[in-house]
């Protein structure tokens, strides 16, 4: 009887056990895995990295500007690269097949970097105002207008460049860009008046504002980047390529007018008509050379115009152009003469002096001059067609910014004082009318002469 009793109560026992082991699972399957598990990502926000400081500031402004109907678009270089590496993928994501994870806006970091095209703001005094009931401490730069700085009445109107609007520790900077006549974005440089406060945010890491940029007007598309709906250029590798060299140099309408009334302007018909000219002929070359995705810039004395007058020096009878002969391409001059400008001499070759003038109308030619890169300096050629003799015209190194000449977007050497003093001389702000291409110019030396069996080649008339 015992021995039976004893067997029972082991039964019961080991009944008992997996009765309680088996409430243990379901509890823990049903209840704690809910609560503390898989219920943790059915929830947007506590996912991996959704409740972190920078996707919260983020998102925030973007209610914000969605609110007040204010267009901005993304232009962060770290996030439109992540974006660029996964296109087809974000292109195709939307709100119900988002991910788990934050990717784009919860990487570690001071700002997230927005755009604004000015001109479409329509209320932007109320957005400043909301801004900071939303719990945003925002920062306003402002400056004079470049495009006003050749009227009088006007120079030293302010508008505003940049805002920087802070949430707890991310800030949300907001690149205010203006249009300008060329059809191209100009940003302003963020320069911190006396009265900002330097702690504000850490301005030093901030990638737009250390100068004013020029852009492209970018076509924009929206997609949905770590369960947001922003707006982002639709192309944006072609916008990251334009980040490095955007650098942009205003032509010195102060400096233009001091030079003009030091020196009256040639308002002769000849000369009017010779810049109206000029000034067709060189947005023409931009178009043609933009369409091949030639990189060139102002040089000789068309630069010189552009820096000291801020116009075309009516004396000059040609439009000058420089282009690294790195960057030549065989159908330039195919691409001209559809443009309808006829090719008037070719000289040299592309492995040294090459030089193309082309035939504009009334007379005005367009030279491009093509530059080769030594050690310690750059240099282009001339050729005497008469004897074959060769030029060399040595520059300083210099690098490419972006600049505003009759209504069009231009590149200009960066280092514009250097490059204009190598070609004329500490005395370059006192015109000179009469100019020899072979002994004028500082910079220029003899480089021999070209073997009279390869003339056919490298000294061609039209």
């Amino acid at each position: 009887m015992s021995r039976i009793s004893k067997n029972v109560i082991l039964v019961l026992l080991t009944l008992t056990s997996s009765a309680f082991l088996l409430f243990q699972l379901y509890y823990y399957k049903h209840y704690l895995s809910a609560k503390n598990g898989s219920g943790l990502s059915k929830s947007k926000e506590s996912r991996i990295g959704f409740d972190g400081t920078q996707w919260r500031a983020v998102k925030k402004f973007i209610m914000l500007t969605s609110s007040q109907n204010v267009p901005v678009f993304l232009i962060d270089p770290l996030i439109l690269e992540l974006i660029n590496k996964n296109f087809e993928q974000v292109k195709n994501t939307s709100h119900a097949s988002s991910t788990s994870e934050c990717k784009f806006f919860c990487v570690p970091r001071d700002f997230t970097t927005f755009a604004l095209q000015y001109q479409l703001w329509k209320n932007e005094e109320g957005w400043f105002r909301l801004a900071e009931n939303m719990g945003f401490q925002c920062l306003k730069v402002e400056s004079k207008d470049p495009r006003l700085d050749w009227i009088d009445s006007l120079s030293g109107t302010e508008i505003p460049l940049h805002y920087i609007c802070k949430l707890t520790s991310h800030a949300i900077h907001l690149v205010v860009f203006h249009e300008r006549s060329g059809n191209y974005l100009w940003h302003g440089h963020l320069r911190l008046k006396g009265h900002i406060d330097r702690k504000f945010v850490p301005f030093r890491k901030l990638q737009f504002g250390r100068y004013p940029g020029a852009f492209d007007r970018p076509e924009l598309q929206q997609i949905t980047v770590d369960g947001l709906d922003v707006l982002i250029p639709k192309d944006p590798m072609h916008f990251l390529e334009e980040i490095p060299h955007s650098r942009f140099i205003e032509c010195r309408y102060k400096e233009a007018r001091a030079f003009f009334q030091h020196y009256l302007d040639d308002n002769t018909v000849e000369a009017m008509t010779f810049q109206k000219r000029a000034k067709e002929l060189l947005q023409l070359a931009a178009k043609t050379l933009k369409k091949l995705g030639v990189r060139f810039w102002l040089s000789s004395g068309t630069c010189l115009g552009w820096y000291r007058q801020c116009s075309i020096i009516p004396y000059s009878k040609d439009v000058d152009l420089g282009i690294f002969i790195q960057d030549y391409k065989s159908d330039i001059i195919s691409a001209f003469q559809d443009a309808g400008l006829p090719l008037k001499h070719k000289f040299g070759k592309v492995e040294d002096s090459l030089e193309l003038s082309f035939q504009g109308k009334d007379d005005v030619k367009l030279d491009i001059f093509f530059f080769y890169e030594e050690t310690d300096h750059m240099w282009n050629g001339g050729t005497q067609a008469k004897t074959g003799k060769k030029f060399k015209y040595l520059f300083p190194k210099f690098t490419l910014c972006w600049t505003e000449f009759v209504d069009t977007k231009f590149r200009v050497p960066c280092e514009t004082i250097e490059y204009i003093e190598a070609n004329y001389g500490k005395t370059w702000k006192i015109p000179i009318k009469t100019w020899d291409w072979k002994r004028s110019p500082p910079n220029v030396s003899p480089n021999g002469v070209w073997p009279v069996s390869e003339w056919d080649e490298v000294i061609q008339l039209y």
